[in-house]
């Protein structure tokens, strides 16, 4: 029989609430011993609707429990990456919501105090774990090792977002607690005015520079090679080289009953084609679309094996499960410094602060 892990989890806003406890609670090798909440009275009807025995206030008191295995954050984006940090120096595993840093300079604290102790961060880019981008993810790297569509020309990623919510019911409390202020941690460089900007473009589209990297096998082979965005410093164009292919990354919003975002593979002869669910819409995966030219003209539209998932329940099981194997994660917090970079040299560009 696997181990139990013994998970402790800070943080009892929305995302936890929503989506992180009841995917955590509900998995067969995971039991949630212990919740940090600095807003006692939500912490308290929390922890009890979820059946949590223990409740604490500081994360450091979390972290310190011995029977506490490994620990999940959500928190504010600046917070979460030094409670992160903590817990790591703690020799604890830890689950944390993107972007794991606002910093190029605290993503590398952070993976100092990984490596210092050995304990591993798995950062949780959802994408990765969607069904029907894995089953797109397959049919691209099928038809850049076979070479019957040609070369790759281009990847387009339009990512104007929507009702992300899209009804999703579990249940939400609240109290009158004041929400903890969280540290003021940004890149050294940026201006204070532009802050919020930058956050706001970061933790929206570090999951697209996470995503066509995975999907191009691409490591750290990610360069910016122009922006054009307009004066909100969100809405606008981003061109990428990743792993020698030009990256096209539409960015902006738009009131839209459900998700408007895809993600098209061109290649010389067909094409990939995939479209995101919306964020929190139960048991949907990715749709995808494989159109083969050439001598013969055919359109696919296959299904994953797993056609009724959620990507965040599958990132909790793969967290789980690799803690009870010892397989490496498959969004580590090492990859996951590179959207981080990507995310600042953007902003450089935009500042004009780089060429």
């Amino acid at each position: 029989m696997q181990k139990v892990i013994r998970l402790g989890y800070v943080g009892a806003g929305f995302m936890a609430q929503k989506v992180h406890l009841p995917n955590f609670t509900n998995l067969p090798g995971c039991q949630v011993i212990a919740l940090a909440e600095a807003r006692p009275k939500l912490g308290e009807m929390v922890a009890k609707r979820f059946g949590i025995p223990k409740v604490y206030r500081y994360h450091t008191e979390l972290i310190a429990d011995p029977e506490v295995d490994a620990v999940a954050v959500s928190a504010h984006f600046a917070a979460q990456g030094e409670i992160a940090r903590d817990a790591l120096l703690a020799g604890k595993p830890v689950f944390v919501e993107k972007p794991m840093a606002v910093s190029v300079e605290q993503a590398e604290r952070i993976l100092e105090a990984s490596r210092k102790t050995g304990a591993p961060l798995m950062v949780a880019y959802m994408k990765r774990y969607d069904a029907g981008y894995e089953l797109a993810k397959e049919f691209v790297a099928r038809f850049r090792q076979s070479g019957e569509l040609g070369r790759i020309t281009l990847v387009r990623v339009h990512y104007f977002g929507g009702d992300w919510i899209c009804g999703l019911d579990t249940p939400f409390v609240s109290t009158d607690e004041p929400v903890p202020q969280p540290p003021f941690i940004k890149p050294s460089w940026l201006p204070d005015e532009h802050v919020q900007r930058y956050i706001g473009f970061m933790q929206q589209y570090v999951h697209a520079f996470n995503f066509v990297r995975w999907l191009l096998d691409a490591g750290d082979n990610a360069q910016i090679v122009w922006v054009d965005l307009d004066e909100d410093g969100y809405t606008g164009v981003v061109v990428l080289r990743v792993a020698g292919v030009r990256v096209v990354l539409e960015t902006g919003s738009i009131r839209h009953h459900r998700w408007d975002e895809h993600t098209q593979v061109y290649f010389e002869r067909g094409w990939v084609h995939m479209w995101s669910p919306p964020l929190l819409l139960r048991n949907q995966p990715a749709e995808v679309e494989v159109y083969i030219g050439g001598d013969r003209h055919e359109y696919l539209r296959p299904l994953p094996k797993e056609r009724w998932s959620w990507s965040y329940k599958r990132e909790a099981e793969h967290f789980i499960r690799c803690l009870q194997t010892g397989e490496p994660f498959r969004s580590p917090g090492e990859d996951a410094l590179t959207d981080t970079r990507l995310c600042e040299e953007v902003y450089k560009r935009w500042l004009k602060l780089e060429s």
